[in-house]
């Protein structure tokens, strides 16, 4: 439950999805989600290096082999939203 706990608060799976294909600084993540506050997101970050799901890096933050291996169980949930954007696009507009 503790995993879930930490990927349930808001924006910690967004943050660890932008870090999917490297490095990032604050600015750049701040840049790409788009209503983040700086507070929430340097308290993500304390929280996810502290769990051993991301590392400081040169460029920024990156993930650590155990964050980068989550990847692998995001996918399947990244399709599935694919999938289900495009159901709902295609279901007729319903009046009220």
């Amino acid at each position: 439950m503790a995993a879930m706990d930490l990927f349930g608060r808001r924006w910690a799976l967004r943050i660890l999805w932008e870090l999917r294909a490297g490095p990032l600084g604050a600015r750049t993540l701040l840049a790409r989600c788009e209503g983040l506050s700086s507070s929430v997101l340097y308290q993500r970050l304390r929280e996810l290096t502290s769990n051993g799901i991301i590392a400081p890096a040169a460029d920024g933050y990156e993930l650590t082999p155990l964050g980068a291996s989550l990847g692998h169980a995001l996918r399947p949930l990244d399709e599935w939203a694919i999938a289900w954007a495009q159901a709902q696009d295609a279901r007729p507009e319903q009046t009220d």
